[in-house]
């Protein structure tokens, strides 16, 4: 990649100052919006830290690299690239090219129409977009090298059908589902936490009849963060919790979408319901990271990048019985700038169990 492509990024403004679907979280009103200039890049991938141990950078580093992938495995990819249009302007084809994923799930592509992209078309033959009716909202896509089975992008019993387009695609592979979601938002000031519960209400019941059939592979923006420090919430009755998922809990907890009772209940239920005959779920980067504060998405705003100031909103959810299949999985601290959000990495043995 050219220094060129840098420093044009340094002009851009601000162009999302939410958490999802315009939500701000509560964040400190002496705060002071951050300036990204050149310098910043070269002084933030020279290894500037955040106090929660991630990179601060602001755009898409001019280099991008990863390990290999571990042998004999599948790499999919969960990004909210917080549109389409405005990520490929800032380096969005050097990442999935770095990456390059076996699947990848693309939530808050605001696409009106299936885009036209021939670098994707010939990377991933199968490429399925859920577009939302409204123009330049929300939108879910998954792209694959791999030809599924079967595809759907409803869910079932919901009894708003046309407000889940955009929201959801199901791709069934031999081995498991492969469910990519970008979750309603409860919205600013709560206004839509009652659409959040029905979502959620359907949601679970649709995960668990998918998770009898064979194992789940559930991806994408969650629009939760399911655990804070030291803290006993209902999620969470009787646990004392050393990780975190949000930076500011109490002065977000039952105030902000993402962080409300119902919604942290809602998703500790499917990972553990209370139905002993149904499946368990895991979260699988909190599992292999158990004490890591580390976030997928930073607002533009109020230096929140450099701060580690952030939400953990992105996450891949899997069945129990397949969790030790996975060899890795990495939120990628580094790719920012193309959107507000950083992607989530992870990398699985084939799962033959049916």
């Amino acid at each position: 990649m050219s220094q060129k492509r840098t420093a044009s990024s340094s002009k851009r403004k601000a162009e999302s100052d939410s958490n999802s679907d315009g939500v701000k979280p509560v964040e400190s009103k002496n705060a002071k919006k951050a300036k990204v200039t050149v310098s910043d890049v070269a002084e933030d991938n020279g290894g500037g830290l955040a106090p929660n141990g991630q990179p601060t950078n602001k755009v898409l580093p001019v280099k991008i690299s990863f390990p290999p992938r571990a042998e004999d495995t599948s790499r999919i990819v969960s990004w909210n690239i917080c549109g389409l249009a405005s990520s490929q302007k800032k380096g969005f084809k050097y990442y999935v090219e770095a990456e390059d994923p076996d699947i990848l799930i693309l939530t808050e592509t605001k696409v009106n129409d299936e885009p036209a992209d021939l670098a994707l078309a010939s990377r991933f033959p199968y490429r399925y977009w859920s577009i939302s009716e409204k123009k330049t909202y929300s939108g879910t896509a998954i792209l694959s090298k791999h030809k599924p089975l079967s595809v759907d992008k409803t869910l079932p019993g919901h009894p708003d059908p046309k407000s889940i387009k955009g929201r959801i695609v199901t791709l069934e592979f031999e081995g498991y589902y492969v469910v990519g979601t970008y979750v309603v938002n409860a919205g600013q000031g709560l206004k839509t936490l009652e659409a959040k519960k029905t979502w959620n209400h359907h949601f679970e019941a649709y995960i668990r009849d998918l998770d009898r059939k064979k194992p789940v592979m559930w991806a994408g923006d969650l629009n939760v963060a399911p655990t804070a420090i030291g803290t006993s919430t209902p999620a969470v009755v009787g646990l004392y919790l050393t990780s975190s998922d949000l930076s500011n809990p109490k002065t977000n907890w039952n105030k902000s979408a993402g962080y409300t009772e119902a919604e942290t209940s809602a998703f500790a239920r499917i990972l553990n319901p209370p139905n002993c005959d149904a499946g368990k779920l895991v979260d699988v980067w909190r599992k292999l990271h158990p004490d890591d504060h580390h976030y997928t998405y930073f607002s533009y705003r109020f230096n929140c990048r450099a701060k580690g100031i952030g939400w953990r909103l992105d996450a891949f959810v899997l069945s129990e019985r397949i969790v030790d299949r996975v060899k890795t999985c990495e939120i990628r601290s580094e790719i920012y700038g193309a959107s507000d959000h950083c992607p989530i990495v992870l990398e699985i043995a084939p799962a033959d169990v049916s």
